[in-house]
């Protein structure tokens, strides 16, 4: 049987394709898994007290209905328009350019007009509508796109009367068993609901782009094609994750109970770069590198139990121009490949590291240019390294 895929939420214009319905810095050539595919846009209200209609045995909890009620005229969907050119036929022969339309989910952010959907509704977009509960339809203009992240903010020139932003909780108090209620447009179907909880954290994503999207939400909700860029929300009404992929059955493309949600402590400080500066610059240090567990320190006497196996230096990069050394020799551990010999990474700027999430949490809080310490030991020697940061490439591959 084949491992299941993770895969995109989109929906295009007459033809249903299921997609992947995530952190914020990336190490170049580390591994991830995930694929992304188009989503729905919602809009959340901002700030509402919320009612005691339970839908879970949580003080102030609302029910579905209230969230949906709520939320729902927040919720919009979205209608990109791209051209497909440079394609050829069976013969080599060029294709007409062809106009293709895709549907997506998002949700409004603030009485300016701002809209969080995913990158990869909008990717490639010529033209993007956004249509409203009220069936009003507007054309909206891309402020910025994080491919690294899979969000894309929009903004649309509409009264502040007919904006129902929506509110961003902290997604770092969600936890597993957490009731929650996703909003969108599966299949065009315009503002369903769907119920679940949260079946697990701290899930590593693939972006459109190869990077890893960290600390995601996974969710049995029942999210599919045209979800993406779609809010989920906690039984207070507030947005904890926009929608973005799901994992999908061997031999299937609907959803079997598996969603994942670029969570909301992600979307608050990439939107707001994005509508400050229309982009986002992240600090890159530029290795591949492996968890050192027991059993890997224990048969190759590392010297030390936990850390960072340092297997590639991109040339030219922050750690190549740091003097980083990567791995020299292959070895196969459990039927799993390891390349040791080179620098073993237990601390980044004064915190510990045992994994590449936490790398990636250290060099999340820093910038291009910024200097950072590494302490490494060089086969059995400690010592410190001091890094000056460059910018992440806009692909692992540079």
């Amino acid at each position: 049987m084949k491992t299941p895929l993770r895969t995109r939420l989109p929906q295009l214009a007459a033809v249903l394709a299921v997609a992947l319905a995530g952190g914020i810095a990336a190490l170049a050539g580390a591994s991830f898994t995930g694929n992304l595919g188009r989503s729905t846009t919602t809009v959340v209200r901002e700030g509402a007290a919320p009612d005691a209609s339970p839908v879970a045995a949580t003080a102030g909890a609302l029910s579905v209905n209230e969230i949906y009620r709520r939320a729902a005229p927040g919720v919009v969907q979205i209608t990109s328009t791209s051209v497909t050119a440079g394609q050829t036929d069976l013969f080599g022969s060029p294709l007409q350019p062809q106009e293709q339309r895709a549907l997506g989910s998002g949700f409004v952010i603030d009485k300016a007009g701002h809209i969080v959907t995913n990158y990869h509704v909008v990717e490639n977009a010529r033209e993007i509508e956004v249509a409203f509960s009220n069936q009003d339809t507007v054309k909206a203009k891309i402020v910025g796109v994080d491919p690294s992240t899979d969000l894309a903010v929009l903004q649309v020139n509409e009264d502040t009367s007919a904006l129902t932003p929506l509110q961003l909780g902290n997604s770092d108090r969600v936890a597993v068993g957490d009731s929650v209620v996703a909003i969108g447009n599966p299949f065009g179907l315009d503002r369903t609901a769907t119920a679940g909880i949260v079946s697990a954290l701290q899930r590593p994503i693939t972006a459109p782009n190869g990077y890893t999207i960290d600390h995601v939400i996974q969710t049995d909700a029942p999210i599919n094609s045209g979800n993406s860029g779609g809010p989920l929300l906690n039984v207070r009404g507030e947005v904890i994750g926009v929608n973005s992929q799901i994992s999908t059955a061997a031999g299937s493309s609907g959803n079997v109970g598996i969603g994942f949600a670029v969570p909301s402590n992600t979307i608050k400080t990439v939107a707001s770069q994005l509508i400050r500066n229309g982009k986002v610059d992240r600090a890159y240090l530029g290795i591949a590198a492996t968890p050192i567990d027991s059993e890997l320190a224990r048969v190759f006497r590392l010297p030390v139990d936990s850390g960072l196996v340092v297997e590639r230096v991109s040339n030219g990069s922050a750690a190549s121009n740091a003097g980083l050394k990567g791995g020299t020799s292959n070895v196969v551990l459990a039927g799993q490949s390891y390349t040791l010999g080179g620098d073993v990474i237990v601390a980044a700027d004064g915190t510990r590291v045992a994994s590449l999430e936490e790398l990636r949490d250290v060099l999340a809080k820093r910038a291009p240019g910024d200097r950072i310490t590494l302490e490494i030991y060089r086969g059995s020697k400690k010592q410190t390294l001091d890094v000056k940061l460059g910018r992440q490439p806009s692909s692992p591959q540079g």
